[in-house]
């Protein structure tokens, strides 16, 4: 039996030195924002959405990056109003955000 709808996973990983990663582009933050937005729209616990912590996922020239599951759609961002746009439109109407799918 399936458990959840989406299961959502922000690459938060830090690198050492300069190597591009997404933490160094605000992930974490933006990935606590959306677990926020997620529990205030009453979208989080069984058969709903579950907002995770990824390490490496290895895209870090595309990132920072999230992929949603079960369909497998990566998709990056720059900023809360494009995590707000994916909520909205894919984890609460079932729409792919194409201009934010990599």
């Amino acid at each position: 039996m399936k458990s959840l709808k989406y299961n959502v996973f922000f690459c938060v990983n830090q690198r050492e030195g300069t190597a591009a990663c997404c933490n160094n582009m605000g992930a974490q933050e933006i990935r606590d924002y959306a677990k926020n937005s997620i529990k205030a729209l009453n979208l989080s616990g069984k058969n709903q959405v579950r907002i995770n912590n990824a390490g490496c996922l290895d895209r870090c020239s595309e990132g920072p990056v999230i992929v949603v599951y079960p369909e497998g759609i990566w998709y990056t961002y720059v900023d809360k109003e494009d995590v707000d746009e994916i909520i909205q439109e894919h984890l609460v109407n079932g729409r792919v955000v194409d201009r934010l799918r990599i």
